[in-house]
């Protein structure tokens, strides 16, 4: 893949279906849960996407929980697209908006340990993030059977 090719940029409106339908392949695969189109639609210019000859390929979205801590999630990427970079880049993107925007601390909860390791992330208790278990973990099915990984990452 050539990354002349490759862009990552903010999600338009337009971009709102492709990215329900890579997070749809990954809540069929239990690995993440589904977005639904009106909750994308709603949260639109906190997504970034992967576009690659026109066609959005991977997707990763912002939350900010404090005026210094902000989280990375919904981070897709289609399968026939993995292991070529794309995910680095989604997270790179989210990563530099949000120290643009003054954020110290950024995290993810993740099934992916090794990914975020070798971007710098580090392991942390969910604890560590009340926010987060507030405003979304107490609305999960997964709630009392959580297998992600709280990771960290000073920005």
């Amino acid at each position: 893949m050539q990354q002349a090719e490759l862009y990552v940029r903010y999600a338009r409106l337009a971009d709102a279906s492709a990215i329900a339908a890579i997070t749809a392949e990954y809540a069929r695969q239990g690995i993440m849960l589904e977005r639904s189109g009106d909750n994308i639609v709603e949260n639109i210019r906190n997504f970034f996407v992967a576009e690659y000859n026109g066609e959005v390929i991977g997707c990763c979205a912002i939350a900010f929980y404090t005026l210094k801590l902000a989280e990375i999630r919904s981070l897709a990427v289609f399968n026939r697209y993995k292991m070529r970079g794309i995910g680095r880049r989604l997270v790179e993107k989210a990563e530099s908006v949000l120290h643009e925007e003054g954020v110290e601390e950024v995290f993810v909860l993740t099934l992916s340990r090794e990914f975020f390791r070798r971007l710098g992330y580090s392991e942390i208790k969910k604890e560590y993030f009340p926010q987060k278990i507030w405003r979304d973990c107490t609305h999960c099915p997964k709630l009392m059977a959580c297998d992600e990984i709280a990771m960290v990452k000073k920005l």
